[in-house]
């Protein structure tokens, strides 16, 4: 990603990246959200905006291969980036394993928060290919859940990493 110093509102800049492999050149304002930029832009409704802040994970995506917040990155930062959404990850096996292992173990609810757990997890699974319950919690905690209790997600994230390792 390009660092970015403090644009004036209102100024355009022009982008080039790859969102889900496809090659996007767009002007945006200067101030724009990536998760904007995204769901706006793009139609990539994958990626929730949820507070804004950072705080709660709905918004991750992947830049250059590492989970980040969408609301607290601006599009411009994304210059030159390949960006992977939810929508562009479903056949990376990883993401594929997680996301019939949420199904499996029942570990969503109203699916919010979803894309942002498995995006996450994803990250945690492919550094780490057989983590602890703790481990997971403790790399999920940024992400938040408001139906479920996270012990279903926690569950799942266990079943697709035992998955994707044969058992082993």
């Amino acid at each position: 990603m390009t660092s970015f110093s403090d644009p004036a509102p209102g100024m355009e800049v022009t982008i080039h990246l790859q969102v889900n492999g496809a090659p996007v050149r767009a002007q945006v304002d200067a101030r724009q959200h990536l998760g904007d930029f995204l769901r706006e832009s793009q139609g990539l409704k994958g990626t929730h905006i949820g507070c804004e802040h950072g705080v709660c994970g709905a918004c991750t995506v992947q830049v250059d291969g590492r989970a980040v917040r969408s609301c607290l990155t601006l599009a411009a930062q994304a210059d030159a980036a390949d960006v992977r959404t939810i929508e562009g990850l479903s056949d990376d096996p990883v993401v594929h394993a997680l996301q019939d292992s949420f199904v499996r173990c029942h570990a969503m609810q109203c699916g919010f928060c979803t894309p942002g757990m498995v995006l996450t997890a994803a990250e945690l699974l492919k550094s780490q290919a057989h983590p602890t319950r703790e481990e997971v919690r403790e790399y999920l905690s940024g992400n938040y859940c408001r139906c479920t209790g996270y012990e279903s997600i926690v569950n799942a994230v266990m079943d697709a990493a035992q998955t994707l390792t044969g058992g082993d």
